[in-house]
Parts: structure tokens; C-alpha cells; sequence
């Protein structure tokens, strides 16, 4: 069958892969586009495996409400120039429609959702082969309104993306909540919710340091006491104070409201993942040693 220039246009536009490799799909399945998209396929599947091992530590966050839920999801590529890409935004969109439609209680659960026909792991694939990025679709979260609540969302661009689910109060206070925990990063809500070995730990460096001032050990015990609890102030929502109002700490305002928050969940793209650093100076070097 003769490969024409209309054939090979039109594997491009349904795999947006190149001319040349377009062609080379054709000529090996004989002219039967659906078997070169088959062969593609499978190759970029393995195109996407060998990349699966680079570092995606850009990327961008989503965070949106349906009816009663709302959700964020964190999806990642290696470089912010791929981020920014029609491709990869219409994916990022489709994975969180794809999670208020499914609710899926895990990412495994996530990854194996239909997505158009796929599951969301082979749309990634196929995105990576496209692409030529290592894609990840790494975290998300899903909260359902409670019975007299309110959903706060605040996506802070594509770089930060916060949830509130909240007991009473409006949505106006949970969208200034989700607000403050973007720009504040607590850790949790309440001081209950700090782990055991995080107090006992922080309690350990403040008394070596308190230690050192030769007071007395009534005195140091109220230094580092006091530390504690600024410590706690710090990482945890209720105790912080209100960005909008910084005489006022959250907690007094969530009283003042009628309002509890039962649970939030903040994501920054690239958070806690770690970039590579390049030193081209040092690979230069290394170059020219192997030159020698």
C-alpha cells in the first residue's frame, strides 16, 4: 500500500509523533494506521519506562470544587517549559475530572482509572512518548462536604493548592483559611495532632540550648517550656496567626465564626522531591580529563 503524505498526517494528529517516525510506523504495518498506532504505542510505552527514572520536579497543581467535593491533584514533569504546554495541562485536567467522577480511594486506585478509553498510567505513557518528558501524576486528595460545612479551595497559580473541609462557618472563611494555611504551611491542625517524637525532639534542642545560659533549672525549665509552646504555635493552623489579621489566631477566629476545620491538605509542586543539581563545570572537567 502506498504511504501518502495525507496518511502519514493523519497518524501525526492522533499520535503527535514525528513525520519521519509517523512514516517508518507505516511502512512496517504496511499501510494499516491502526497498526502502526498499535506498535507506537507499545513503543512509547517503552520510551516512557526508560525515562520513568528521571527526575520530575516541576509540574503543576490543580485544586477545584464539583457539587460537594473538592479535590487538588499534583501532576510533575521535568521541566517547567513541558509544564506549561497545552499536552500537559489538558492532562492535568482530565486526571481531576477523572477524580471526581471515580473518587478513587488511592493513587494505585487513580492510576487505574478510565480516563477516555485508557486508564490514567497509559495516558501518562503515551503523554511521555509524546512529549519526550518523564511525567508522574504523584498525589492528590478528595474531600466531601460535611452535613452544615463548608469547602475552602485556593489554588495560589499552578504552584500551590490548598483544601479545607470545615464544621459550620461560611465559604468565604474557608476560602480565607485555605488562604492563610497557603501562605503559613501548618503542619496540622491542633496541638493532639503533632506527633509525640517531633515535642520531644524540639524539647531536647531547647534545653541543650537553655542549658548554656547558666541559669538556674526552675529558669530553664520555664524557658524551654515557653519555646515549646511557640514551637506548637508555629506548626500547627489553630495556634498560627491570621495572615489577614495577625492580632487575631486562627483559632479565635474560627470561634469567632462558628467554625472547626476537620482537615486540610496543602501541596506545592516539587515539594519534598530532590532536584538534581547540575555543576557544568565539573563536567567540563571531567570532558576534558577523558580527552586527555
Amino acid at each position: 500500500m502506498e504511504i501518502t503524505a495525507s496518511l502519514v498526517k493523519e497518524l501525526r494528529e492522533r499520535t503527535g509523533s514525528g513525520m519521519m517516525e509517523c512514516k517508518k510506523a507505516l511502512v512496517e504495518a504496511q499501510g494499516d494506521i491502526e497498526a502502526a498506532i498499535e506498535a507506537m504505542r507499545k513503543s512509547g510505552q517503552a520510551k516512557a519506562a526508560k525515562k520513568a527514572g528521571r527526575i520530575a520536579a516541576e509540574g503543576i497543581v490543580l485544586a477545584q470544587k464539583q457539587d460537594n467535593l473538592a479535590a487538588s491533584v499534583e501532576i510533575n514533569s521535568e521541566t517547567d517549559f513541558v509544564a506549561k504546554g497545552d499536552d500537559f495541562k489538558e492532562f492535568a485536567q482530565a486526571v481531576i475530572d477523572t477524580i471526581f467522577k471515580v473518587r478513587p480511594a488511592s493513587l494505585e486506585a487513580l492510576l487505574a482509572a478510565d480516563l477516555n478509553g485508557k486508564t490514567v498510567e497509559e495516558t501518562r505513557n503515551d503523554l511521555v512518548a509524546k512529549i519526550g518528558e518523564n511525567i508522574n501524576v504523584r498525589r492528590f486528595s478528595l474531600y466531601e462536604n460535611v452535613a452544615g460545612g463548608n469547602l475552602g479551595v485556593y489554588p495560589h497559580g499552578t504552584r500551590i493548592a490548598v483544601l479545607v473541609q470545615m464544621q459550620g462557618g461560611t465559604p468565604e472563611l474557608a476560602k480565607d483559611v485555605a488562604m492563610h494555611i497557603a501562605a503559613s504551611r501548618p503542619v496540622c491542625v491542633s496541638e493532639d495532632q503533632v506527633p509525640a517524637e517531633d515535642i520531644a525532639r524540639e524539647r531536647r534542642i531547647f534545653s541543650e540550648q537553655a542549658a548554656e545560659s547558666g541559669k538556674p533549672a526552675n529558669v530553664i525549665e520555664k524557658m524551654v517550656e515557653g519555646r515549646v509552646k511557640k514551637f506548637l504555635a508555629e506548626v500547627t493552623l489553630v495556634g498560627q496567626a491570621f495572615v489577614k489579621n495577625p492580632d487575631q489566631t486562627v483559632e479565635q477566629l474560627l470561634k469567632a465564626n462558628g467554625a472547626t476545620v476537620l482537615q486540610f491538605a496543602r501541596i506545592e509542586v516539587g515539594e519534598g522531591i530532590e532536584k538534581k543539581v547540575e555543576n557544568f563545570a565539573e563536567e567540563v572537567m571531567q570532558q576534558v580529563k577523558g580527552l586527555a
